[in-house]
């Protein structure tokens, strides 16, 4: 064999051992069947195989923290879509940033909502402690409290002031969100573009969507926001009506009747007991009907909002659609004169009463007013009956 052909031996045998060598580190596997073991290269003399990077590799997607794609302006491609394309980012950045100050927006709104609804609570709770404990009629410590808890309702309705601007802004950046829907589609039909274009654009339709759906998610909640919220104030409104009357007479009543009104309607009540003479339920001799309430007015100053309170919202819990009548009573008996200033009287008494059911939450068109003499009475009487 000459010299040369030895060299070309020894080379294919040096190339057929390296490949060996290389399958066994890549399978783990000893192929000659001997217990050798392979020392592997220093690093340096290690080969690497690479694969080349894609495009979507080299320029990566930012992502919005919820999986989907967020689109990134890219580089202008020079096309008239690729104008379009650059327009359309622009106004997307424009979008979100939009969203994300109305969110912020709403939680300053919550966090005022809470703030001044417990300044509400803890002032009524501080009037109502110490009408349950007893105090003097018209407290003015009691009514001083009571205007800052009219302040204090205020505060809370200008918070809902505050979340209908971020619902009116929001319902704006929905509608600028249709817009961009719509302008997003209508590129796609443009002459003129290349796949970079189509690309964009589609990574730009997909980040409209997802703040779209933010979108509505913030308006569902703000919504519900202000629905709860104005309903407490108007409720809140009623009760501050009755615990002004409750100041005025030292006593503690409970929440108005115009809430009581409209409440679901629990486990019927069959007895309606009496808390003052003054307003013992007696049988009419007006109108054959046993009356819920009867106040008698034999003597000055008589004491009946607690025990007319507690009747009307029994009544209202066991029928809350119920109206009532009131019923100014006189005594017939003596002179035509007496009996006329007797009359004048008793619907002075009646008017009264009914000032005292408007001010704990009844509203005004659920009661009626009715004058008649009677020669069963002695005194003037107001019966109030449940209609």
């Amino acid at each position: 064999m000459s010299i040369r052909a030895s060299h070309c031996a020894i080379l294919a045998t040096a190339l057929l051992l390296g490949g060996c060598a290389y399958a066994d580190d890549l399978f783990g596997t000893n192929w000659s069947g001997e217990h050798s073991t392979v020392t592997a290269a220093p690093p340096q003399q290690a080969t690497t195989y690479s694969i080349p990077p894609s495009q979507a590799e080299l320029n990566p997607q930012p992502t919005n923290g919820a999986g989907s794609v967020t689109a990134s302006p890219g580089a202008s491609t020079g096309t008239v879509v690729g104008q379009k394309v650059q327009s359309l980012h622009s106004d997307l950045e424009r979008l979100k940033g939009n969203v994300a100050q109305r969110e912020q927006d709403l939680t300053t709104a919550r966090a005022s909502v809470q703030r001044d609804s417990q300044a509400y609570f803890d002032t009524v709770a501080r009037i109502n402690s110490r009408l349950q404990t007893g105090t003097t009629p018209g407290n003015p410590n009691l009514i001083a409290q009571w205007n800052q808890a009219q302040t204090a309702l205020d505060r809370i309705n200008g918070d809902i002031g505050q979340l209908n601007r971020v619902s009116t802004q929001a319902a704006a950046d929905s509608s600028f969100a249709s817009y961009l829907t719509n302008a997003t589609q209508a590129a796609f039909s443009l002459q003129g573009a290349v796949d970079e274009d189509h690309r964009q654009l589609t990574a730009i339709q997909t980040d409209v969507d997802a703040t779209t759906v933010k979108l509505d998610a913030l308006l569902n909640s703000v919504s519900d926001d202000i629905a709860r919220q104005s309903n407490y104030v108007a409720n809140e409104r009623d009760n501050l009506v009755t615990l002004s009357q409750a100041i005025k007479n030292g006593r503690l009543y409970g929440p108005s009747l115009a809430n009581r009104a409209f409440a679901p309607t629990p486990v019927a009540r069959t007895n309606l007991p009496a808390r003052h003479a003054e307003a013992a339920a007696q049988p009419s001799a007006t109108t054959g009907n046993r009356p819920l309430v009867v106040i008698r007015f034999d003597r000055p100053n008589v004491t009946y909002e607690e025990a007319l309170y507690t009747a009307i919202s029994r009544a209202l819990e066991r029928k809350p659609s119920a109206t009532f009548e009131l019923v100014a009573v006189a005594p017939s008996a003596g002179t035509a004169a007496q009996v006329a200033v007797n009359s004048n009287a008793s619907k002075h008494n009646a008017e009264n009463v009914m000032r005292s059911l408007t001010n704990m939450g009844l509203p005004a068109d659920r009661v009626t007013l009715s004058a008649t003499t009677s020669g069963d009475v002695h005194s003037n009487e107001v019966r109030i009956y449940v209609r």
